[in-house]
């Protein structure tokens, strides 16, 4: 049997156990999870991919053990001949995964005869992930099924046929699905940490049966490697963007010391986003198109949008993913209002079409730019990108164009942003909507979303706006050009909560009147964490937070 690969919350573990199951922002209380009817499909998913056996399984109690057991040969009787839900493919081989990870755990003290419906539930998951799991899509759900099937198939006695099948298999997909670049379809740097874990698990799987890893997987994880460290803040989550949240902490350096990476030379970009840094500040742009195909449903309109982290706390960050909380909070979670960049008011710089499936939510992307540029320019006092779309070219005739500029200490960020009527057609464009509008001009927004830990106030007679970061730092925002400062609601969208957090957006509204409009903004940091505060403490949101059940 393999070692567990996965570390869950003990407290997450304790609340379980107690029969309180929070999955995908929706919290049920029952004993009897079988009987429940989903509140959503989402939740449906997350609870038959059994992902959350690894917080029971972390308790190392005997309570939580004999629940959870009690749990899993529950699931075997009723829905175990592959009748009723869970048997999507990437959600069979999450649970296959789960199942032969903590096996000694769901079979220990219990005899042979009792122990066997398990495995012989796992034998017909592992004959239906051969048969099936080339309808899993790509990306993500590809790789859960792939990697389930070969952990089955490495694992469990008389499925040793499906080894090297499993095994190629994986190594194609790595070859398709993973970019030259370590990117993957849907650009959302979650999914890529999964599919970076998978592949680390894969990778040991077949080193313990002493086969040779193929050299499909092992490029893969060296490419995902880089990229993933473009997309890391310096507080060690991922840039929330394109459905994609923080990660579970410490699961990126848990894989990278599995997969034994070496270090290599810093890169400034990846999967479509810019990174600038300096000292203990990160910035991370998301610098192209939204995602296209399949891959659209779960797109953000957030183009040129950016994220900043200073030390240990985020402080300018994206609202989130709104999938957990329904399907208006995920419609608005992905609208360009939402992000951290600029955009003219009633429209999202790209559009949504009609959802192909209601139920599940997810209408895509459409009608996004048709291009989106970056360049970067390196000095010895700092960084600077110049960034653009045409996301508003066809319904307004306008380009959004952005300049970031941070220094090398990492404490001063300098930014412009312009819309502006490029050419003659999209200046004849740009007339149109101001007629339309009776010369009133076409009004726009620069928002920028605080975290909820950032306490800010507006200064100076409403032309600057402080920020008290729980480190002790303090940040100060101004801006220079058209428009009225204010500090409005807005919301953070966190995995793992019952609700959205309260949070707030400086927000600078103005209105463009002729072919070009400009502002000017700088963040810079007006004092450090003192010297007599060491910022060492945690909310710790990811693991059970105290005042959860309060949102």
């Amino acid at each position: 049997m393999p070692e567990p690969r996965t570390v869950g919350y003990f407290a997450r573990g304790k609340q379980l156990a107690a029969g309180n199951f929070l999955l995908a922002g929706h919290m049920v209380e029952t004993l009897q999870p079988w009987d429940i009817d989903p509140p959503s499909h989402g939740f449906a998913r997350e609870l038959h991919g059994f992902a959350w056996l690894d917080h029971m399984a972390s308790t190392g109690d005997p309570d939580a053990r004999l629940r959870a057991q009690g749990w899993v040969f529950d699931w075997i009787d009723r829905f175990g001949m592959a009748d009723g839900p869970g048997w999507d493919v990437d959600t069979t081989g999450s649970r296959v995964i789960r199942w032969i990870q903590h096996a000694i755990f769901l079979t220990s003290g219990r005899d042979g005869e009792e122990n066997r419906p398990f495995f012989a539930a796992l034998g017909r998951q592992t004959a239906f992930l051969a048969r099936r799991w080339r309808a899993a899509p790509e990306g993500l759900p590809r790789f859960e099924a792939l990697t389930g099937l070969l952990y089955a198939a490495f694992s469990l006695i008389g499925m040793e046929a499906h080894r090297d099948s499993a095994t190629s298999a994986l190594a194609s997909a790595c070859a398709d699905d993973i970019g030259a670049d370590g990117a993957i379809a849907s650009r959302n740097p979650e999914d890529l940490l999964e599919v970076f874990t998978l592949l680390t698990w894969a990778q040991l799987a077949l080193r313990d049966a002493d086969l040779t890893v193929p050299a499909q997987i092992d490029a893969a994880i060296g490419r995902i490697a880089p990229c993933l460290r473009v997309l890391r803040h310096s507080d060690g989550g991922l840039a929330r963007f394109h459905g994609g949240g923080r990660g579970m902490e410490g699961r990126f350096e848990y894989a990278l010391s599995a997969a034994a990476i070496p270090l290599a030379p810093k890169r400034h970009d990846a999967m479509g986003y810019a990174r600038l840094e300096g000292g203990r500040t990160t910035m991370i742009v998301d610098a192209a198109s939204p995602p296209g195909g399949s891959a659209a449903r779960a797109a953000h309109a957030s183009m040129l949008a950016f994220e900043l982290t200073s030390n240990r706390r985020p402080l300018i960050v994206s609202s989130g993913s709104g999938i957990p909380f329904g399907p208006e909070w995920e419609k608005a979670g992905r609208a360009t209002n939402s992000h951290s960049t600029l955009s003219i008011d009633g429209y999202s710089s790209a559009r949504f079409g009609k959802p192909t499936r209601p139920e599940e939510g997810g209408a895509p992307l459409v009608d996004g730019p048709q291009g989106v540029s970056l360049h970067r320019t390196d000095e010895k006092d700092g960084a600077s990108l110049l960034l653009s779309h045409d996301g508003y070219v066809a319904t307004h005739g306008l380009t959004h164009v952005r300049t970031l500029d941070l220094d090398r200490a990492g404490r001063v960020l300098l930014g412009e942003d312009i819309l502006v009527a490029h050419e003659p057609a999209h200046a004849q464009a740009f007339n149109r909507m101001l007629d339309a509008g009776k010369l009133r001009g076409i009004s726009y927004a620069l928002r920028f979303h605080l975290h909820p830990d950032v306490d800010p106030s507006v200064d100076m007679n409403g032309t600057a706006v402080s920020m008290a970061l729980l480190s002790g730092e303090i940040w100060v925002f101004r801006f220079d050009g058209p428009g009225r400062l204010t500090l409005e609601p807005s919301v953070y969208l966190e995995k793992g909560r019952l609700a959205p957090r309260p949070c707030q957006q400086i927000v600078i509204r103005a209105a463009i009147l002729d072919e070009s409009s400009q502002i000017n903004w700088t963040l810079a940091k007006a004092q450090d964490t003192p010297l007599a505060i060491r910022d060492i403490g945690r909310d710790d949101d990811l693991a059970m937070p105290r005042d959860m059940f309060k949102d």
